[in-house]
């Protein structure tokens, strides 16, 4: 079975992430490591981007390793609209987020994200809309103290 037959979504997504691995390794090199009293800047992203390089070496290497016919990477019609549903709710994020803040913007968008999704009804992704925004809210503005975009609530 030739290479080009077994290259699906997988392994071009472990591809990727191989490549951003080892681009977090180049770059963190320019940081410096310092030594083990004083560690540098450049020690901790250089840690995580080897693991994130190893971690996807070997998934690439155990996918391209299976014998059993991969499905190829195909995009019908719905995959399509979904990817293009989703990218937009995103941009809506990023535009709203001043104007409205953050709170309400993420329960619109997770909202959306949870219909696009085909989440059942209105209760449930409504309850994840709510979780999700006070969850964040509450990590990041009352533990981490991060100020978040207040918009027309602040």
């Amino acid at each position: 079975m030739g290479f080009l037959k077994k290259v699906n979504s997988e392994v071009v997504f472990e591809l990727a992430l191989l490549i951003l691995g080892l681009i977090i390794m180049g770059v963190s090199l320019q940081y410096g490591f310092g030594s083990l009293k004083k560690p540098g800047s450049g020690l901790y992203p250089f840690l995580i981007g080897s693991g994130i390089a190893v971690s996807f070496f070997l998934l690439l290497v155990i996918q391209l390793r299976k014998r059993a016919a991969i499905a190829p990477l195909s995009w019908d019609r719905q995959k399509a609209k979904t990817f293009i549903f989703m990218a937009a709710t995103f941009s809506l994020w990023l535009l709203l987020m001043n104007l409205l803040g953050y709170v309400l913007v993420s329960i619109l968008v997770t909202y959306l994200f949870c219909k696009i999704m085909k989440l059942e009804g209105w209760v449930k992704p409504l309850a994840i809309s709510g979780a999700t925004a006070l969850f964040i809210y509450l990590l990041f503005d009352y533990w981490l103290y991060i100020d978040l975009p207040r918009g027309l609530l602040g």
